[in-house]
């Protein structure tokens, strides 16, 4: 996690503007004399909206920010006016789940309504909110959201310079097939089952059990990435309760330190999220540990407990994607690797211009967009390179591809660099170079990928002092591309899974 690459600096970047905006969003509350409650509503909020909110343009992002208090708003009256009413209140928060996820096949902004939608139920229950604080959570909500976008938009706008976090990929379907459909039902039958059993151990604290189906169900598309998925959340989740009781419960809540802590907590969150979720959710649960002893009610029990309320949410949803309309990893599998190659293509086109003269021509977008899309593919390849995996086969190719796929962007990386040299472009040896990696990730997703071995091009390129760097980061893409042919290339069926 330390070592992963960090192109631009984006991770570090979005991390500390997260703290400046949550914190932004926790201190205008106070300062207009709202409650604690109002004040942690507010700080929730803002982390929703500067973590969910991942539209391709800053246009879009505005859009879907703005937009967060419609789905947000009736969702908090409705969860405040069910609280007494257990059964309503069920089937409310199940109605929620549902429409979130569904929600999805309409894109980020889909994705991130729905996000905001289930959380403002969560964190009336987390929060015991009643009908008669709904003006002041309101009004919280609405300085958090300015506070955000003020930080997002004016004071740091820096998705101008790095591109949005990847989508999941859409897959072909309709009705029953499409797999948002399929991952609604999944994700609501996992959190009824986990309402359940979560009531059974917990009266008070059920929702973490639901709370853990959701987030497990996030960014992810089949029953192997969820099954990961799980798995390290459960892990993450450990590790926190350790750090928490080692941290959270000695401050016994006292205000400065829990506010630095929680401060760290978000970086952490951010820095992390898009590299390592076992990291991610060991700072969620540090996070919450300190919540907890900022409200007064922390104690070892209360850590057991919601450390059992994530066992029983993560069982839960492997269960759902087991037994719900299954949806298989090779389909994934092939759409991330598919995208990967396809941004491959798009930074040396644009660094073939570049080199050929054009002022316009700029690879670094697409190498700072490659890095988001690997992570994407491995956590598509995830299940087939866990150690518990017991296809063998299958998971020496799956880590030969993530392998050169890595070994790609390091080549990307370098020929970004290169590119931006003065002293390098105009050099027609170079923009063929260019062409040939272009030409071999075409013929490397052209038709069915992986169905049949593919010929790529090869041969030795001529150098010269000052293209040599140039030339070798091309002959190491030539070669990365020309020996993912054969772990693509070697089964008749999908490329990799086929589970």
């Amino acid at each position: 996690m330390f070592v992963a690459p960090d192109p631009g600096r984006s991770r570090l970047r979005n991390a500390t503007r997260a703290v400046i905006g949550v914190a932004a969003a926790v201190a205008v509350p106070e300062l207009c004399g709202l409650s604690l409650t109002a004040s942690i509503t507010g700080g929730l909020t803002a982390l929703l909206a500067l973590f969910t909110v991942t539209d391709a343009t800053v246009r879009d992002q505005r859009i879907t920010t703005a937009l967060l208090p419609v789905a947000g708003f009736p969702v908090l009256a409705l969860a405040t006016a069910l609280h007494g009413i257990t059964p309503a209140r069920d089937a409310a928060f199940l109605a929620v789940v549902f429409c979130g996820v569904y929600a999805r096949r309409w894109g980020p902004r889909g994705h991130a309504l729905g996000i905001f939608a289930f959380m403002n139920f969560f964190v009336t229950q987390f929060l015991h909110a009643v009908p008669a604080q709904l003006p002041e959570l309101y009004t919280a909500v609405g300085l958090a959201l300015c506070a955000a976008g003020a930080t997002r938009f004016v004071l740091w706008p820096i998705e101008r310079h790095t591109p949005p976090a990847a989508a999941p990929p859409v897959l072909p379907g309709t009705g029953w097939a499409r797999p948002t459909t399929r991952q609604a039902l999944q994700a609501t039958a996992a959190a009824a089952l986990a309402l359940l059993v979560g009531q059974f151990l917990s009266e008070e604290r059920w929702y973490w059990a639901v709370g853990t189906t959701w987030w497990i169900f996030v960014n992810t598309t089949s029953r192997g990435e969820t099954l990961v998925r799980g798995f390290r959340r459960v892990c993450g989740t450990v590790i926190g309760i350790v750090v928490g009781l080692a941290v959270a419960i000695p401050l016994h809540g006292a205000p400065t330190p829990t506010a630095l802590l929680v401060a760290g907590c978000v970086f952490g969150i951010f820095y992390t999220a898009p590299v390592s979720y076992t990291w991610m959710m060991l700072a969620v649960t540090v996070m919450v540990s300190l919540l907890y002893g900022l409200l007064g009610v922390l104690d070892p029990g209360l850590l057991g407990l919601r450390l059992a309320e994530t066992g029983v949410g993560a069982l839960c949803a492997a269960l759902a994607v087991v037994l719900v309309l299954p949806v298989t990893t090779h389909k994934t599998t092939d759409a991330w690797i598919r995208r990967a190659l396809h941004c491959v293509h798009a930074a040396t086109a644009e660094a073939a211009a570049r080199l050929a003269g054009d002022p316009h021509g700029d690879p670094a977008p697409h190498a700072a967009e490659l890095e988001l899309l690997l992570g994407r593919v491995r956590m598509a390849l995830a299940p087939l390179t866990h150690p518990l995996t017991p296809c063998r086969a299958r998971k020496a190719r799956a880590q030969q591809v993530g392998e050169l796929l890595d070994d790609c962007a390091r080549e990307v990386r370098g020929l970004v660099s290169v590119a931006a040299d003065p002293v390098a472009s105009h050099d027609a040896r170079l923009v063929a170079a260019c062409w040939r990696v272009e030409a071999a990730v075409e013929a490397l997703t052209a038709g069915d990928l992986g169905r049949r071995r593919v010929a790529l091009p090869t041969g030795e390129l001529p150098q010269r002092d000052e293209t040599e760097s140039a030339l070798a980061h091309l002959r190491g893409l030539e070669k990365a591309l020309s020996a993912l042919a054969m772990p693509l290339g070697s089964s008749s069926r999908p490329p990799l899974a086929r589970s």
